[in-house]
């Protein structure tokens, strides 16, 4: 069967090593209170159903704060299992879905393949109270040196000059068709990410050599913030 995580592990973990195709999906709901509609009705329209495979390994699904939006983040062994759930289980959850809130817009679907995190630290215990997703879009000439960037990254975020405590793990993802990066970043809150952004002369992407050739590095054509609230844990019972 199907049941939602508990509270005090609600969130997915993202190094997984039986996790070889991540999914992250867009849809457009519109509103606040549909945003809370739609999530509880993926929850009921998979809770009254068998966990559809065991290749399946969790299903996640958040809130935008910009009131319309969810982001949702599945984990499978490989895309081969979740060609086979399209094919066999997915239409009847989304015309259940669509049944109780119509009118989603199903904006995207990225597959992804998890290159590097920095991961948290040795017995933080810590529950996200934010996650920050941030896309990195590259030219296709330079979707060859996505990996080289996300290392850099992680160097720079190594050397920052101050300790951004608020700042949890951050997960960097490949799109699988070469058109970006895709960083999943774990946060202790809102308020923990304005003020690491914020910090004059010593926040995030500080100016250093190693943030400034982050910030030129050749080939990025532009990125895109979002920020979210996890809203529930779907896992096999």
């Amino acid at each position: 069967m199907t049941r939602r995580t508990a509270a005090t592990a609600a969130h997915p973990d993202l190094t997984r090593a039986d996790v070889a195709a991540p999914f992250f999906s867009a849809w457009r709901v519109g509103t606040p209170e549909r945003q809370a509609q739609a999530v509880e009705a993926i929850a009921r329209t998979w809770e009254r159903r068998p966990w559809p495979a065991g290749d399946l390994r969790s299903y996640h699904v958040y809130t935008g704060h910009d009131g319309e939006t969810l982001m949702h983040h599945s984990q499978w062994a490989s895309e081969r299992a979740y060609e086979t759930f399209v094919r066999t289980h997915r239409q009847e959850r989304v015309d259940e879905i669509d049944a109780a809130v119509p009118g989603i817009e199903r904006l995207r679907l990225g597959r992804y393949r998890r290159h590097r995190s920095r991961e948290r630290a040795a017995g933080d215990d810590r529950v996200p109270g934010l996650i920050v997703t941030v896309r990195i879009d590259f030219e296709q000439a330079a979707a060859g040196r996505r990996a080289d960037w996300i290392d850099l990254v992680l160097e720079a975020l190594a050397g920052e000059p101050a300790e951004h405590r608020g700042l949890i793990a951050a997960h960097f993802h490949l799109s699988t068709d070469g058109s970006h990066v895709l960083n999943y970043a774990e946060w202790e809150s809102a308020p923990a990410y304005d003020e690491a952004l914020a910090a004059p002369g010593r926040g995030l992407g500080a100016a250093t050599e190693l943030w400034e050739r982050v910030r030129t590095y050749p080939g990025v054509t532009g990125s895109t913030v979002g920020r979210y609230d996890h809203a529930v844990g779907l896992v096999p019972a």
